[in-house]
């Protein structure tokens, strides 16, 4: 099993910063791609960004050029920086998991974090 932590949401203005990290223990090692995932209030989750272990990333358009994912293997940890945050990016941002348990792929979920950007 792999678990996930959230932490580093919060409150922030308009045009400002977060950087948002997801803590991976358990089976770590069977861990081939992480990604960040987002559900507003009344929405659908949508895809936010992903990594894999060779480093290739994905963006969505929404946030392409302003959002970044980056992952530390040494730690375990994935982080998603956000400049320039809007009030569109309001939401609960889950970070996720893709690993392999049992000679199958599986997916964890963290417990989500809050990201509040006001006007």
């Amino acid at each position: 099993q792999v678990q996930l932590v959230e932490s580093g949401g919060g409150l922030v203005q308009a045009g400002g910063s977060l950087r948002l990290s997801c803590a991976a223990s358990g089976s770590t090692f069977s861990i081939n791609a992480m990604g960040w995932y987002r559900q507003a209030p009344g929405k659908q989750r949508e895809l936010v960004a992903t990594i894999t272990n060779g480093g290739t990333t994905n963006y969505a358009d929404s946030v392409e050029g302003r959002f970044t994912i980056s992952r530390d293997n040494a730690k375990n940890t994935v982080y998603l920086q956000m400049n320039s945050l809007k009030p569109g990016d309001t939401a609960v941002y889950y970070c996720n998991a893709e690993y392999y348990s049992r000679f199958f792929p599986r997916n964890s979920w963290g417990q989500g974090t809050q990201v509040t950007v006001s006007s």
